[in-house]
C-alpha cells in the first residue's frame, strides 16, 4: 500500500509552496493570486528511507462567488478520502480564521491522523504566534517555512511515524506514461474523467480550466499506465498571465516526460496551425502519437467522413503521417475504449524490438527488388540491417557507401519499414554506417 499525504486548507496559505518543498521540485504553481491550484496533483516524497504520495490540492472555501469553488471543494474530500495523514496548512501572518474553524470540524470528521502546519513562521516572532492555532483542538501545531523550509525536518518526523510501512520508491518505474495535449477546452480533462469514472479534473466550459499538468494511475485491457492531463497549449503570442505561461511550460514537460503523446483536435474546427506545432514538437522529441479528433457527434457527416478527413489530415502533415486518428465523442462516450486501445498499441509498437535475422530476410529482399540509384557511376551495397537501442525504433543500414543514400531512399526504407513490422504511430530512425 502506498503511504499518501495530502496538504489540505483555505486559499493562499502555502500549500503549494510546500508540495514542492517536499517532492523538492517546483511541480504546482504558485503565484499569489488565491486559487491558482484547482485540481489535485500528485508527487512523490522520502524521508529517512521512507516513500509517500503527496497530493496538493485546492483551498478549501465556503460560499464565495467562484464558479470553481464547489468543484475545488469535491476534490478536497476526494483527497481527504484517499490520504493515510492530513496536512492541514494554516498562515502565521493571518492568524486563526473562521475558515480554519470550518475545516477543521471537516476534517475531525475524517477521522484521520491531522498534523496542524503553521505556515510563514520564518521568525521567532511569527513561531510563538502559531500558539492561537491551539483552540482548533487538533494538537500542536508544528511552525514551519515553507518558503525556506525551515522546521520541515520536525514535520515529517511527525508524517511518517503515521505509515505502517516502508511505502515504494518510485511507483511510476516501468509504466507507460501517456500525455494529453491539445489547445483550450478541446475536452482533455473530460476525457480523463470519462475513462476514470470520476472527477479526477475539474471540468468546467471556460477555456483554461486546468492549470498544471495532472497525473493519474489507470488501468485498461490487463494494463496500467499514467495519464497526464495538461494545461491547453496555446501560441506564445497568446500568452499573458504568469500563470498561463507556467501552464505552458508545464504542458512541453509532460510532452518530454511521455512515452505517447495523444493530441486532441476539436472536430468543429479542424487542424489548425497550433495543433501542426504540438505534433511538430512530438514528433521531434520521438514520440509515440495519437491523434483524437474529439466533438465528432457535432459534425454533419456521413458514413466516408472519417476516411475522407483522415486522408486529407495526412496528406497535409506529410511525411509526418504515421499516427493512427481516433473519431471521439467524449461527452457521448463514443470511441473511448477504442482510443485507448490505439494509445496502448502505440506504446507496445514504441518499444517493439525486430529481430536481426528476420530483418535481414525481409529488408534485403526488398533492397534487392529495389536498390538504391548509383551515384556518378558509384553502386551502394548495403549488406546487413540491425535494431538499435533506442528511444523510438531505430535501425542501422551497414553500406559500402553511406553518404551517397539519399532521403528519397532514406524514407523509401522507412515505409518499407512500417509495411512489414508495422511501428504504427511511431517515429522511425534510419541510419547509414560503413560496414
Amino acid at each position: 500500500m502506498a503511504n499518501i499525504v495530502a496538504i489540505v486548507g483555505r486559499p493562499n496559505v502555502g500549500k503549494s509552496t510546500l508540495f514542492n518543498r517536499l517532492i523538492e521540485q517546483k511541480k504546482a504553481i504558485m503565484d499569489n493570486v488565491s486559487g491558482v491550484t484547482r485540481d489535485r496533483h500528485y508527487g512523490y516524497g522520502e524521508w529517512t528511507g521512507k516513500f509517500f504520495t503527496i497530493v496538493d490540492t485546492g483551498g478549501y472555501v465556503v460560499g464565495s462567488e467562484d464558479i470553481f469553488e464547489g468543484a475545488i471543494r469535491e476534490q478536497v474530500e476526494i483527497a481527504i478520502e484517499e490520504a493515510t495523514v492530513l496536512l492541514f496548512v494554516v498562515d502565521c501572518i493571518a492568524g486563526l480564521t473562521g475558515l480554519d474553524k470550518d475545516f477543521a470540524q471537516v476534517l475531525r470528521r475524517s477521522k484521520k491522523p491531522v498534523i496542524l502546519v503553521a505556515n510563514k513562521a520564518d521568525t521567532t516572532e511569527k513561531s510563538q504566534a502559531s500558539g492561537e492555532f491551539y483552540e482548533l483542538g487538533l494538537g500542536d501545531p508544528y511552525p514551519i517555512s515553507a518558503e525556506n523550509g525551515s522546521g520541515t525536518g520536525d514535520l515529517l518526523d511527525e508524517v511518517i511515524s503515521h505509515f505502517e510501512e516502508e511505502g515504494i520508491e518510485d511507483p511510476d518505474a516501468g509504466i507507460a506514461k501517456i500525455a494529453i495535449l491539445g489547445r483550450p477546452n478541446v475536452g482533455k480533462s473530460s476525457l480523463i474523467n470519462a475513462l476514470l469514472g470520476k472527477e479526477r479534473s475539474i471540468v468546467t466550459d471556460i477555456a483554461g480550466t486546468t492549470r498544471d499538468a495532472i497525473h493519474t494511475r489507470y488501468k485498461a485491457f490487463g494494463k496500467e499506465f499514467i495519464i497526464t492531463d495538461t494545461a491547453g497549449l496555446r501560441r506564445k503570442s497568446r500568452i499573458t498571465d504568469n500563470i498561463e505561461f507556467y501552464s505552458t511550460l508545464r504542458s512541453l514537460q509532460a510532452l518530454e516526460e511521455c512515452d505517447v503523446a495523444v493530441i486532441m483536435l476539436d472536430a468543429t474546427q479542424g487542424l489548425e496551425a497550433q495543433d501542426m506545432n504540438i505534433l511538430g514538437m512530438a514528433d521531434k522529441a520521438r514520440k509515440g502519437i495519437v491523434l483524437l479528433m474529439n466533438k465528432w457527434d457535432l459534425v454533419e457527416k456521413d458514413a466516408k467522413s472519417a476516411q475522407v478527413m483522415t486522408k486529407a489530415i495526412h496528406q497535409r502533415l506529410a511525411p509526418l503521417d504515421y499516427f493512427p486518428i481516433v473519431y471521439t465523442s467524449v461527452t457521448e462516450k463514443q470511441r473511448i475504449y477504442q482510443a485507448v486501445e490505439k494509445i496502448l498499441e502505440v506504446y507496445e509498437n514504441k518499444n517493439k524490438k525486430i529481430a536481426t535475422s528476420k530483418l535481414n530476410d525481409v529488408m534485403l529482399a526488398e533492397i534487392a527488388a529495389t536498390p538504391p540509384p548509383s551515384i556518378k557511376g558509384k553502386y551502394i551495397k548495403i549488406k546487413y540491417i540491425t535494431q538499435v537501442p533506442a528511444k523510438s525504433p531505430t535501425f542501422i543500414f551497414f553500406c559500402n557507401l553511406p553518404q551517397y543514400v539519399k532521403e528519397a531512399y532514406q524514407r523509401f526504407l522507412e515505409n518499407k519499414l512500417r509495411e512489414h513490422f508495422g511501428f504504427e504511430g511511431v517515429p522511425i530512425q534510419v541510419f547509414f554506417r560503413q560496414k
